[in-house]
């Protein structure tokens, strides 16, 4: 009896959060701020589409579908998250309120949008790392799609060239909604 009310109180006082994940225990600054945001906290049970981004690429007009795709299922639990990065061909060579302002004026880009970071294998940002590690690949180039679930797993990877209406991502993203 004793055993089991040991257990019981242990249960009881184990601090828990829904939908723990260990790839998401990541902290990132807002774009152009000083605020700073856990993954985990902040977006737990939610369908997340990662996403590195460049300014002055030939896939930055994929902001505009992205956004669409933010817009149209972020209340079934979608949200697509933006990372800044210069690793390819120098794409995004502005600073953190440049990359803001044309996102927002040129886009009207309302998803989150983090620090500018660096996804390239060997000076990846930990969280990059992870996402390799579980995908089994690093960002090719600009506008790489990493697709997490509800419950902090990588579902799925897609190349920069899929845009964000893709049958195959759309139907990822909506079987995964429906978890």
């Amino acid at each position: 009896m004793k055993k089991l009310l040991g257990v019981l109180i242990l249960m009881a006082t184990t601090p828990t959060i829904a939908n723990e994940s260990a790839l998401l225990d990541q902290d990132f600054r807002r774009l152009a701020s000083d605020d700073v945001v856990n993954l985990q906290e902040s977006y737990a049970g939610q369908v997340i589409l990662v996403v590195n981004t460049a300014s002055k690429c030939g896939n930055t007009p994929q902001y505009e579908g992205l956004e669409q795709l933010y817009q149209e299922y972020q209340d079934e639990g979608l949200v697509v998250l933006g990372f800044p990065s210069n690793d390819f061909l120098g794409q995004e060579p502005g600073t953190e309120e440049q990359i803001q302002e044309f996102c927002r004026l040129t886009y009207s880009i309302k998803f989150p949008m983090f620090e500018k970071v660096t996804v390239k294998k060997g000076d990846a940002h930990p969280f990059f790392d992870e996402l390799a590690d579980a995908s089994g690949t690093y960002p090719t180039w600009n506008f790489h799609k990493f697709l997490i679930g509800r419950d902090g797993e990588l579902i799925a990877e897609f190349s920069p060239r899929t845009q964000p209406y893709d049958e195959q991502l759309l139907a990822t993203i909506k079987s995964e909604l429906k978890n």
